[in-house]
Parts: C-alpha cells; structure tokens; sequence
C-alpha cells in the first residue's frame, strides 16, 4: 500500500470519524441546519486563510524546485480556487467578503491551523504534508461519497450542492490524486517507512481536529 493508503488503515477509527462524521451527512442529504453551514463557511475561510500559510511554509521546507512547484501549486488552489468559492457561496447566505473577513476565529480553528503550522515549523516537509494531507484527501474522499454518480444527480434544488460539487469535481479530485502522490513521494525519499509511527501520531491527530472541525459548525445549529 501507498504510504497515505497506510496511514489511513492505521487510523481508520479517526478517519471515518471526520469523513462520515453527522455534518458530513448533514450536507449529503440536504438536512444540516443553516446556521451550522453559516458558521462553517464563515470559519473555513478563515481556516483557509492558515492553510494557504502552511502551504507557503512547504515551500520554503522544499529542498528542491520540484517540490516548491508543487507547494505552490497547493497554495495557489487554495487562494485562486477554494477561497473564491467560499466567498461565492457566503454571499449566497447573506455574508459579504467583509463580514467572512472580519470573523472571529473559534477555537476549534485556531487548534487545527496552528498546529499545523507548528509541525510544519518544528518538523520537515513530510511531517508537514503528513499534516496537510487529511483536509485535502479527505475532502476528496467525502466529494466521492457525496456524489457518487457525480453532481449533476443532484437534485437542482439541495441547498449545499455547489459545495458537494466544487469537492466532487473533476479539479479537486486531481489535486487530491496529485497529492496523495506527492505524499508517497516525499515518504520514499525522506525514510516514511521508519518514521511511520510518528507520521501516524500527526495523522491520527489531524483527522481528529478536522473532526472536531466539523462539530464546531453543527454546534451551530443547535444540533
């Protein structure tokens, strides 16, 4: 198995705690509570917002131009795609950019987003994506899951088929094919298989906080 296919089988319990986790559902079948999605866009943003930071700090860990091209090209998904979508979709809900932009981070935000620059800072580039890894393939996974037969079955009306969709996508499924192959990539070369116990604590770990993601916005909406 790939070194991410390892990692996962290691971590199922977290794994599918956070891709099958009830705001996973809740989305899927159109009954989350807008209020919970409300929070969730306002908080991704400003999640996104760290994240583009961890990818900028990926490349300066890269040791060679091949890995800084492809830690651009994460940050450059995340500032020219994913964040444009979020805003997009907040205006949908009555959020302006200023008041996505003037949020306050939760908690559950900051824990997730500041550990992870905290390992990229203390650690080396595959500790880092290690870290990274778990938002993007698990948004992919949960893309797949949300739209099976693909998005153009879903029914016109849901009220979050724009998001299953951007994630259902044929874009974002390539970057997460792509990244998964940079992971098993960088593990080949930085020793993953006699690091892998410490891999999966920050693994492990970061399902965890994206879980925990998740129930900060259904908190919202009193669920």
């Amino acid at each position: 198995m790939s070194l991410f296919e390892r990692l996962k089988a290691a971590a199922a319990d977290d794994w599918n705690g956070y891709v099958d986790h009830a705001f996973v559902r809740g989305l899927g079948d159109g009954t989350l509570p807008q209020a919970a999605f409300r929070r969730y866009l306002v908080q991704d943003y400003l999640f996104l917002i760290q994240f583009a930071r961890a990818h900028a700090l990926a490349a300066y860990k890269a040791r060679s131009l091949a890995d800084m091209r492809i830690a651009n090209a994460g940050l450059a998904a995340i500032v020219d795609v994913e964040m444009q979508l979020h805003l997009r979709l907040c205006e949908r809900w009555g959020l302006s950019a200023a008041d996505v932009e003037a949020g306050a981070e939760h908690p559950a935000t900051v824990a997730y987003t500041r550990w992870v620059l905290d390992i990229g800072m203390a650690g080396d580039l595959l500790e880092l994506q290690v870290a990274l890894t778990p938002c993007t393939l698990g948004y992919a996974e949960i893309g797949r899951r949300l739209a099976p037969r693909g998005v153009d079955a879903i029914d016109a009306a849901h009220p979050y088929r724009e998001w299953i969709g951007e994630y259902a996508g044929d874009a974002f499924q390539q970057l997460g094919r792509d990244t998964q192959a940079w992971l098993d990539d960088l593990g080949r070369r930085h020793g993953g298989d006699q690091r892998f116990d410490a891999l999966l604590a920050i693994f492990a770990k970061a399902a965890r906080l994206e879980a925990d993601f998740w129930q900060m916005g259904l908190d919202a909406g009193g669920a």
